[in-house]
């Protein structure tokens, strides 16, 4: 059996309860993300429920992407997104490994290539 240590999360931003300064759905700490490194992102509701796991070359331009695009997974459920914790991942297979392991271990509710158990 392969076992899978999720890596730790090295950023999380929180939706803020009064966004004053926000256009991305109360988000304000999108700075915090990085603009050049690769990894993984996880979206949560806000009872700690995993909604969607992703994967990017370049993490804030790809999570702000969620946000924005019309083909997106979550272009329907982006009010539900309260916490985005972001873990920095060079190589492009764990990358993918991750993602697939995380969306089908936490049942991930928005991921289409979760499997069916």
């Amino acid at each position: 059996m392969i076992n899978i240590t999720i890596p730790a999360p090295e950023v999380t931003i929180k939706k803020e309860a009064d966004p004053q300064m926000s256009h991305i759905y109360g988000f304000t700490d999108f700075h915090l993300i990085t603009r050049e490194k690769g990894g993984i992102f996880m979206f949560y509701n806000d009872k700690d429920e995993m909604l969607f796991v992703g994967k990017a070359r370049k993490l804030r331009q790809r999570i702000k992407k969620h946000f924005e695009d019309t083909v997106s997974p979550m272009k329907n459920h982006r009010g539900e997104v309260a916490t985005i914790e972001v873990c920095l991942v060079d190589d492009p297979i764990e990358r993918e490994i991750y993602e697939i392991y995380i969306a089908n271990k936490y049942k991930a509710k928005y991921n289409p290539q979760q499997l069916s158990q």
